[in-house]
Parts: structure tokens; sequence; C-alpha cells
């Protein structure tokens, strides 16, 4: 515990200003509002006294209050602003660092979490410390400032009183204590639940078609069922918990109040020597003193529920800050030339050890080769893209851009000389221009016209409300297809000496396929290319025709060769064609 606390200051530190400003304005302004029932107790006692009531001197008391409260206002509220300023600027950085690391660790790990569970913890987990710790630190201090600030004036009201006070207060920490630590272990499990139920409700609400065509719609809701009901027991355990730390320090502040009331009233009418002369007005300020000393110690066992809460999400905010970072290749050379040859060798990589996937795979592709990969799902198709890309590391082998080994060059020169379209579009908020323009940002608008006439996505953009100006997403309306030009458009604007093209026409008529076909056929002349696809009649010109299955290369060769051979492939090709 103690060490998340101080990896969360460490991001507090840059800004202690505001903490130390914070910390001066609460010790004054619960100051101020310390001197309050000095007053009060003294008013009391001009108009509880023997002859005339001074109206004069009420009046200034009641002047001087007035100005104690407006400053005490005042000091309260630039207390907070200070701490607000600590927690969004604390956060920020964190949140800053966190999707930063989640842009540099190995796409394994991304793969093995949900975006759900990960967008979680970088916006709700970071939320909850930023109200846990750093918000509920403005409580804490002022809490214990007032807790000394009152025990100090009571003792000079009457310390006897006052030691019994001292006396009694343990009961409270002891009751807080106990309690704190039964929620620790539910706040847990409820910050897990949390991120798991925000996947899954992410998952069934963004693809609501798929729910309704399949008919999942009861199953979608029993599943949500399920989480939310386990997220709402441990919810309801952690709640349980936490609310009982209020109550029961209340109680014991009730006997501690009651106490200083019997205490004093025996004082006042000198009923007991033990406790000493006391005027109504000093009792007033006595009870006054002994609520506010009282007061804190249910504030700050809410905010120790609270930052049981924020350790719990801050250790989920942590457990991805403590990845380990894919390797700095800055050292390496870049590929600032690259004529398109590539040569696998021997390469052996599976995801799990446990379940071998390619083995032994050796390839060599002469520069402006088109490559075709075919072959049934899972035979590890897009897998030998993910390793050209270096998404993900061979377990051995080596593998060779220009002749030069892939792991002796930087990522990012390695990737800027490949240009990728895959199955699924991804488009950003922004202008269809700035969509095309994504690999290319220095592009001018003549030059991602031409890209978008080339792959025949100008006429239905023409069309648009405000043409390439017009500002699309996701959900914007447009097609599978539409976007998908868009996509292929990025590529042709890139003109890299590499393409990856993973069943890129997939969703495509096949009047457009054809016209992008031949688009394709300009933009592959020259270059290296490998196409994967399902739809066999899009890759009959390719070069090469590599069929895989189970990780391993079983035929290769030209279409026609293929063909004649009468294997594995022919029967794939025949089966989409039989009549």
């Amino acid at each position: 515990m103690f060490k998340i606390l101080k990896r969360v200051l460490q991001y507090a530190r840059p800004y202690i200003k505001y903490c130390i400003m914070g910390v001066v304005f609460a010790a004054v302004g619960v100051s101020l509002s310390l001197a309050v029932p000095v007053f009060i107790g003294e008013a009391i006692d001009r108009c509880t006294g023997k002859g005339k009531v001074d109206f004069q001197g009420l009046f200034k008391i009641v002047t001087v209050l007035g100005s104690i409260i407006a400053a005490s206002t005042l000091f309260q509220w630039m207390m907070c602003l200070c701490t607000n300023k600590l927690a969004f600027l604390t956060i920020r950085d964190l949140r800053n660092d966190i999707f930063n690391r989640l842009e540099r660790v190995p796409l394994r790990y991304i793969d093995s979490h949900t975006k759900g569970e990960l967008t979680s913890r970088v916006i709700n987990d970071t939320e909850i410390i930023s109200d846990g710790l750093l918000q509920g630190f403005a409580q804490l201090f002022s809490g214990i400032i007032t807790i000394i600030g009152t025990l100090i004036f009571m003792m000079t009201i009457n310390f006897k009183i006052a030691v019994v006070v001292v006396i009694l207060t343990p009961l409270s920490f002891v009751a807080a204590s106990r309690i704190t630590k039964a929620t620790h272990d539910s706040y847990m499990k409820q910050s897990k639940l949390r991120g798991d139920m925000f996947g899954l409700a992410e998952e069934l609400a963004g693809n609501q078609k798929l729910v309704k065509a399949f008919v999942y719609d009861k199953r979608a809701e029993e599943r949500f069922d399920v989480v939310n009901q386990a997220y709402g027991k441990i919810g309801a355990k952690a709640t349980f918990f936490s609310s009982m730390t209020n109550p029961t320090t209340r109680f014991v502040n009730g006997i501690i109040y009651a106490a200083v009331g019997m205490l004093g009233a025996l004082g006042v009418i000198g009923g007991f020597s033990f406790v000493g002369a006391m005027t109504v007005g000093k009792l007033s300020s006595f009870l006054a003193y002994s609520n506010q000393y009282t007061k804190p110690f249910n504030e700050i066992s809410g905010v120790i529920a609270e930052f049981q809460n924020a350790i719990a999400s801050a250790q989920r905010v942590f457990s991805v800050l403590d990845v380990k970072e894919i390797d700095d290749d800055s050292d390496k050379e870049v590929l600032t030339s690259c004529d398109g040859s590539i040569k696998l060798s021997n390469v052996y990589f599976s995801y799990d050890p446990k379940v071998k996937l390619i083995q032994d795979f050796s390839l060599n592709v002469k520069p402006g080769q088109r490559i075709a990969i075919v072959g049934p799902t899972g035979c590890g198709k897009s897998t030998i893209i993910n390793l050209l890309l270096r998404f993900y590391d061979i377990n051995s082998g080596r593998i060779e851009i220009s002749e030069r080994d892939i792991l002796d060059i930087t990522r990012s020169s390695l990737r800027s000389n490949f240009g990728m379209v895959l199955q699924e579009t991804w488009i950003f908020t922004g202008t269809v221009a700035e969509n095309i323009a994504y690999g290319a940002p220095g592009a001018t608008r003549e030059q991602v016209i031409q890209a978008a006439k080339a792959v025949y996505a100008h006429g239905f953009i023409k069309r648009l409300p405000k043409g390439y100006d017009t500002v699309i997403s996701e959900d914007s309306g447009l097609s599978h297809g539409q976007k998908q030009l868009i996509c292929i458009a990025r590529i042709m604007l890139m003109s890299p000496p590499m393409l990856i093209l993973d069943e890129a026409t997939s969703s495509i008529d096949l009047r457009t396929e054809q016209r992008i076909q031949k688009a394709f056929a300009k933009l592959m002349n020259g270059r290296t290319s490998f196409i994967i696809a399902h739809r066999l009649s899009t890759i009959k010109n390719s070069d090469v025709i590599l069929v895989m299955k189970h990780g391993n290369i079983i035929e290769q060769g030209s279409h026609d060769q293929l063909m004649e051979k009468g294997g594995f492939y022919s029967e794939l090709y025949n089966s989409q064609f039989a009549s």
C-alpha cells in the first residue's frame, strides 16, 4: 500500500507548490474557524451574566464573527482550488503515462486484454485515484488540523475534561482500522469486475447488429446480468464494510460528546469539584469544540474508505505501467532504402508455447514479386504478416529485408516501408482528406484527390456534404465498402516499396473490386506484395502462391502450376467455383 501511495505522490511532486499552498490555506481557514466558538461562548456569557446585556459588546462580537467566518470560507475555497489543481495535473500526467505505455508494450499484452478493460484503467481507475487519494488529501489534512486545534482550545478551557476526551478518542481509531482492513479485498475485487463489466458492455453495445442478427439479445442480457450481479454483490459487500465506518465512529463520538456535556454541566452547577468551575459560555464553547473535534474522525473514516478503493485502482493502473516495454531500438540501423527482397529462413513461432504453429518455415521473395498466401483459417497466414512487421518476434530463425536482419533495424523504419490494407476498416474522427493522408500527413490536396481517384473513391466523396472536408468517423453513416475504399486510398497515397493486402477487397462489390484490382495492379507494379485472400479469383495473377496448412507451406507455385498439380489448392479453388 505504501509503495503504491509513494508512486502516486511521485506524480504529484512537480506540482508541490499547489500542495504547499493548499496546506497553508487549509491551516489558515481551519484556524479561523476554530476561533468561532470562543466568541460564541463570550457572547453567551455576556447574555447570561448579571446586570444588563452589553449590546454594544455583542455587536462587536457579531461583527468579528462575521469577518472570521467570511475569511475562513475564502481560505477553504482557495484550499479546494489548489487541491483540485493538484489532482487534475497529477492525474493528467498519470493518464498520459499509462496511455503512452500502452503504445509501447508488446502487442501480445494488448491481445491478452479486452479493449474495455484497458480503457477502464486509463479513464475510470485514474478518476478514482483522483477522488480517493488526491482530493481526499484536502479533507484528511483539514481534519488533522481541526483535531489538533480543537484539542489545544479545549485544554485552555478545561484541561481535565480535555484529557477525558483524549482517553476516549482511540476507540474511534480502533473501530475504523478494523473495518478498513475488511474493505480492501472487496474493493480490489470490485475494481477488477468493473473492468470486466466495462469491456463486456463495450463488446455487446458496439456489435448490436451482430447481436440482433444472431438473436443473441437474451443471451447477451444473461451474460451481462451474471457480471453485473457479481459486481453488485461485491459492491454491496464493500459498501457494507465501508458504510459501517462512519456510523461506528459517530457512535463513539456521541459517547464522547455526552461525557463532555455531563461533566461540563456538573462543573457549571458546581456539582463535581474534579472538573472545576465553568461558565455556561465556556461549556458552550467546549461542546462546540468537542463536536468539531469528533467530526473529522467521521470525515477521515469516509476518506479511508475511498482511499482503499483508490489504492485498488492504483494497483491496476501501475500493473500496466510495470509491463515491460518493447526494447528501445533507436540505436539500430534505419532502413532508408529497400529493394523489396524478403527472406525467411527456418522460422519458428507460436503464440502459445504449448500450441505449435509455424515450424521451420523458409521463403525467398524476390523484389517486385506478388506473393499470395492462401489456406484455411488458423493456418498462419496473418501470423506471417505479424512477423514481417515485428508485431510479434520470432522464436527462432531469421527474417531479412533487403539482406538486413529485421532485428537489426528500427521498427519504425521497417514498418514505414510497408503499406497495409486490412479486412477491418479503421476510420478516425476527422475529415476525409485527413483520413486518406493518415500515413502521409504532408501530402497536398491534389495528391489526396489523385489517390482517391485511383481507387474509385472520388465519386462518393464528392457527393458528401462537404466533399473532402466532410468530418467522418466509424459511426458517420458510411458503408463498410466506402470506408474500405478510404483505407485503400491511404496506401495509394503512401506508395511504399512493399504492400500487404489482407482480405483488402472482401467488403467491396464485384464491380468495384474489378476496378480496384486494376488500381492495385498499377500500385503493385515493381513492388513486393503479400496478398492474403480467401477469394481465390483475386490472386490468380500472383507470381507465387503459397498454400499453408498448420503453419507450414504444403504447396507453392503459380495458379496454373497448382491447378495442374491437382492438390489442396486445386480443391480449394474448385470448391469456390463449383456449380
